[in-house]
């Protein structure tokens, strides 16, 4: 690395430290009454650290990674999983096609100039059979005010050749999004995760035309710190409905019940009374397979309000058993500090749903290298999760994702490393763990 890229890349890593520090730190106290979270005893967990065999896709550059999303797609619809993921400090979206089952082709630019890119979805926006990307940016990935974010749809011309078009921009900065049809005319919508700083929304922008790519926003919630919109039929009317994420110390979860006209009705699930809680990932799946999606969420942020970064003895993994009608169960999975990137995935397929997540920032001062930084708990059937480590490198794991990458049609995990803070060593870019 040249002095003048060194000089550059340390004062941006200081930048990084402070406003890391300040994230969180002197917001108002939010007056509310929430569910209080108190960790139970685990046991400690199982080594498993020979189950899964890590390979290295990505290809470094020379800064350190900033993979601040992975997902598995399909992008050629060849009938093989494929990676795109987001490199949030080039600002560029990336894809690693598979060409042919555990064999891959290297690293292709789909777009540049994506102004701090964090998460990529797909979808057919525009209705001529192939798939579209959906990126959400923040223009600065660390703490601003100013409204900066951008929604990005990338128009698929069929040959995987990007048209990057600006659909929302001078708004809060947007961290999630996600299509589905959400007012029921036959065209996909948006759901938007708008993480602000100080200001922040759960929105959604309807498809409206004349053009292609217009859309009107709708506003559901005017909140900061949202992290994640998860779509899905909780209510079983046959309706997208959407669930979201807020951190920013107000540590909820909420559902929002959509009458399949693009009306919804607002209700917080759960929240905690712990305002460094950490909320740092929302999913969806079926944990115990009676047809019903629950959500999935990690609490793993050590960021804030506190001034220390770093990992809290309540940092885990939860589940929100959905009771239908719109009603979800609060239920403890285990502990993982810094965890991050939650997923649902059968991992040994013995029939029940697991979970798997990620983890980073564990080790801050690096004085502890034990830290783990994939984490599998193993569901018995009856929702009894035992911890697993399957890995403790590379650190910094920040997002994870499921897919299919050999001939054995086995689940295997995708990974992206994110790193800001030195030492630089035992890092990893994009990677798939498979058996």
């Amino acid at each position: 690395m040249s002095n003048r890229s060194l000089s550059r890349h340390a004062l941006r890593l200081a930048m990084a430290s402070v406003v890391l520090l300040w994230a969180g730190c002197g917001k108002p106290t939010p007056a509310r009454a929430l569910t209080k979270t108190v960790p139970a005893a685990d046991s400690a967990p199982v080594e498993a650290t020979g189950l899964l065999t890590g390979r290295e896709l990505g290809t470094f550059t020379e800064l350190p990674p900033w993979i601040a999303h992975v997902r598995t797609i399909d992008l050629d619809q060849d009938g093989l999983d494929d990676i795109v993921f987001c490199e949030a400090q080039d600002n560029e979206i990336r894809w690693i096609r598979q060409t042919a089952p555990g064999n891959f082709a290297p690293e292709a630019l789909l777009a540049a100039d994506m102004s701090g890119p964090v998460h990529v979805e797909s979808a057919d926006m525009d209705g001529d059979g192939d798939l579209d990307l959906l990126v959400s940016s923040m223009t600065i990935v660390f703490p601003h005010n100013d409204r900066i974010g951008i929604a990005f749809i990338l128009e698929n011309d069929g040959q995987q050749n990007f048209t990057p078009h600006r659909i929302l921009e001078k708004t809060s900065r947007i961290v999630d999004m996600r299509a589905a049809d959400l007012n029921g005319d036959g065209r996909l919508d948006l759901a938007l995760a708008q993480f602000g700083y100080d200001q922040g929304e759960i929105s959604w922008l309807e498809h409206v035309g004349p053009g292609q790519w217009d859309f009107e926003r709708h506003v559901l919630l005017d909140l900061s710190g949202a992290i994640n919109v998860v779509i899905d039929d909780f209510d079983g009317d046959r309706t997208p409905d959407i669930a979201a994420l807020m951190s920013q110390q107000w540590e909820e979860v909420y559902y929002f019940a959509n009458d399949g006209r693009g009306n919804f009705r607002t209700r917080r699930i759960w929240g905690s009374t712990n305002e460094d809680y950490g909320s740092s990932g929302l999913s969806s799946a079926d944990i115990n397979r009676d047809g019903r999606p629950d959500l999935i969420y990690s609490n793993g942020d050590g960021f804030g309000p506190s001034a220390t970064p770093g990992p809290r003895p309540w940092h885990g993994l939860q589940w929100f058993e959905n009771m239908g009608g719109g009603a979800f169960r609060y239920h403890r999975i285990g502990p993982l500090s810094g965890a991050y990137g939650p997923a649902g995935v059968d991992l040994d397929q013995d029939g029940h749903m697991d979970v798997v997540s990620a983890a980073a920032y564990a080790d801050w001062n690096s004085q502890n290298r034990e830290v783990v930084s994939i984490m599998w708990f193993r569901n018995d059937g009856n929702q009894n999760f035992t911890r697993h480590v399957l890995t403790r490198e590379p650190k910094d794991l920040i997002t994870l994702d499921v897919g299919t990458f050999d001939r054995s049609g086995k689940p295997a995990l995708v990974t992206g490393g994110f790193y800001i803070y030195p030492p630089f060593d035992k890092m990893g870019r994009v990677m798939i763990w498979h058996r």
